[in-house]
């Protein structure tokens, strides 16, 4: 009877029937080989590693300058009332982007993950759905995301398999953001942070990146460490606790080691095609850019309707000694292209030139004139200012070199000059290529100029102050 008993207290032990699914994955770092792997395609709830993800979109959003470190953060109401792990923000609290980002990778901190979210695409829900995107677009198959910092959620799920994916993509993708993983603890702005990570001082090679626990999903972790030319990322969803989550892990990764051949090439993953928030965020649409320098260049004027001249239309030749850029016949083909765009294909008609003043009339003025004083000379505004609220601008995309980026800005200029008329062109070269950007805009006709843009299915995307 008390066998019985005992047999029955072990079958319905709380401990046993809330005990998370178990999953695991080991993959070679260098070749995305997997080296092995069990229920690695389950979903399962990822905890704390979503905010793998998180950090991934912020850093691209760094990247493309929707947002710097720099940037400082006003926490919400909704930040601000996260569950632990917490770095403690109050509602109203001001905060830079980059101490956000530390507290989020180090200690894990829910508070300023969402932070970081609703910063970049001005809510968490449509941060979520940027997560979900991306992950899309990483090959992440079975991950849909529902926050930002991983706790339990409806539909919120991921697997082992997908979690190295996105350890080896945020490993090769933002290599300079990657030494966050592997800090024990680090200055958040409010306060230091400690790392919850044990595994990087009792595993040698050791470097990262991610754990996590709720109820429901276990003891996490996404652990990668590199010991001569071998690096090795191991995975494991469903612990029971860290320190035989940990003492799991270590397994695996010895796994590894010894599966993974000497000497393997390193195929690094292809980075994402970038969207930013193309869901209708409502975070900062666009490109933040600075502008630097004067203009140098800008487009001809257009003959005036009645002009004797009897050119109505670009000279492409002239356009190109002007811009010192793009020859000629490719100046041409914008033109012709700009023209076919706009649905013109004619010269405007040409109106009658205004009749001349008589002579009584001209002469009673000079006449006032020469008994007036000097009138001081005034400044001829040429172009439109950057100051005031045309601080505002566009991009109109990104290209290989600069060649194509001048070009795509005349085009696009020549196609949309009721809306892009006295704007700076400007092409800012970044680390992923040449920006195709116009200047000097306010919102109100910035956001009027992407709207007809988009409305031909062609790229723009605000840029916001700075």
């Amino acid at each position: 009877m008390v066998a019985l008993w005992g047999c029955l207290f072990i079958t319905f032990s709380p401990r046993q029937t809330q005990a998370a699914p178990y999953a695991a994955m080991v993959m070679d770092g260098r070749t995305g080989e997997v080296l092995y792997s069990t229920n690695a395609d389950t979903r399962l709830h990822p905890a704390s590693l979503t905010k793998m993800m998180t950090l991934y979109v912020a850093f691209e959003a760094v990247r493309n300058g929707e947002i710097t470190m720099d940037t400082m953060v006003r926490v919400s109401k909704n930040a601000a009332s996260e569950q632990p792990s917490k770095l403690g923000l109050h509602t109203g609290q001001k905060i830079a982007l980059r101490y956000l980002v530390r507290a989020a990778a180090v200690k894990s901190a829910n508070d300023a993950a969402t932070a970081i979210g609703e910063a970049i695409s001005g809510s968490e829900a449509a941060f979520a759905r940027r997560m979900t995107r991306t992950a899309k677009a990483l090959g992440m198959t079975r991950t849909t995301f529902k926050n930002a910092h991983g706790l339990t959620a409806s539909g919120h799920l991921s697997t082992a398999h997908d979690m190295t994916i996105l350890g080896r993509h945020l490993l090769y993708d933002y290599p300079e953001y990657y030494n966050l993983f592997s800090r024990r603890s680090t200055n958040a702005g409010i306060k230091t942070v400690t790392s919850h990570n044990r595994i990087l001082d009792s595993y040698r090679g050791a470097d990262g990146i991610k754990t996590g626990y709720t109820r429901a999903a276990g003891f996490n972790l996404v652990a990668s460490a590199k010991r001569g030319d071998k690096r090795i990322i191991a995975t494991v969803f469903g612990g029971k606790s860290s320190t035989s989550r940990n003492a799991k892990v270590a397994e695996l990764l010895d796994l590894g080691f010894r599966r993974a051949p000497n000497r393997a090439p390193i195929r690094k993953p292809s980075r994402p095609a970038y969207a930013g928030n193309s869901d209708g965020g409502h975070g900062q649409a666009g490109k933040v850019v600075r502008l630097v320098g004067a203009v140098q260049t800008s487009l001809r004027p257009i003959a005036r309707p009645g002009d004797s001249s009897p050119a109505t239309t670009v000279d492409p030749e002239l356009v190109a000694r002007s811009e010192g850029g793009p020859d000629a016949d490719v100046i041409a083909a914008a033109v012709a292209e700009a023209i076919l765009t706009s649905g013109g294909s004619e010269a405007p008609t040409q109106a009658p030139r205004p009749e001349m003043r008589p002579d009584e009339l001209r002469e009673a003025v000079l006449a006032d004139a020469s008994t007036e004083e000097p009138i001081e000379p005034q400044e001829i505004v040429t172009r439109l200012s950057t100051s005031g609220e045309r601080h505002w601008g566009i991009n109109v995309g990104r290209y290989p070199n600069r060649y194509q980026a001048e070009k795509t800005l005349l085009r696009t200029a020549l196609s949309e000059m009721e809306t892009l008329d006295g704007t700076l062109r400007k092409v800012v070269h970044t680390q992923r290529g040449f920006d195709a950007n116009f200047m000097g805009m306010s919102e109100e006709s910035a956001e009027l100029a992407c709207r007809r843009l988009k409305a031909r299915n062609l790229t723009c995307n605000l840029i916001a102050p700075s």
